[in-house]
């Protein structure tokens, strides 16, 4: 479960103000998949960072019940000199799991190749989601953070990417930003929608999605 109680969170820069959310109450339930909806630069992905505690809130809390995963997709955890497979290691370390059996994991699953024992630095934008999903899919959270993530690579690596996903919310929840509704549609159980930073929480899926949809086109 995770749980806002009155979440406000405001960045300053050069002098101006900008509020990404604006005591935000809600609650999203344990072990389901909620899409979290908005339109670019609603702050979607400074939500993930708040919820999973890499950023705080200017006022308010946020509870969480469980394992959180980091936002699938943020590579700031990852050493830029490190290989992929010591970045691995380190993390399974941190996490406590076993180090060996999630490098074997990350390994098979990401499809890196020699690319794996090469320093993080020398890794593409796609490298980088690669090996992030695959670590934070190889470890057991009650939720993760999913940022576009299974959008990265071609369509077997979607495909197989979605595959794992489904097979770890079958014990697990997830808060999912991503702009395919297709994707939202399949993999999705509830909605949230953030726009001007106010959230609206939705069990009910289509109306998450028909409230993002009349935002986008200036009837919200």
């Amino acid at each position: 479960m995770i749980v806002f109680q009155d979440v406000t969170k405001v960045f300053a820069l050069d002098g101006k103000r900008k509020t990404v959310a604006q005591n935000i109450t809600a609650t999203f339930p344990s072990g389901k998949v909620v899409a979290l909806l908005g339109r670019n630069g609603a702050g979607k992905s400074t939500l993930l960072e708040l919820i999973s505690g890499t950023q705080k809130p200017t006022s308010g809390r946020i509870d969480v019940t469980g394992s959180v995963s980091w936002p699938v997709g943020f590579a700031g955890s990852f050493h830029p000199e490190l290989t992929g497979s010591q970045n691995v290691r380190f993390v399974a370390r941190i996490y406590g799991v076993d180090s060996d059996a999630l490098r074997d994991f990350v390994a098979d699953f990401a499809g890196l190749g020699v690319h794996y024992h090469l320093p993080f630095r020398t890794y593409s934008a796609g490298m980088k989601s690669r090996l992030a999903f695959g670590v934070s899919m190889g470890i057991a959270f009650d939720t993760y953070l999913i940022d576009e993530i299974t959008a990265v690579g071609d369509a077997a690596f979607q495909a197989k990417s979605q595959a794992l996903f489904r097979d770890r919310m079958k014990r697990s929840g997830a808060v999912m930003v991503s702009h395919n509704m297709a994707q939202i549609r399949a993999l999705c159980e509830a909605g949230a929608v953030l726009e001007n930073g106010h959230l609206t929480y939705f069990d009910d899926l289509d109306a998450a999605i028909a409230r993002h949809e009349a935002n986008m086109s200036g009837g919200g």
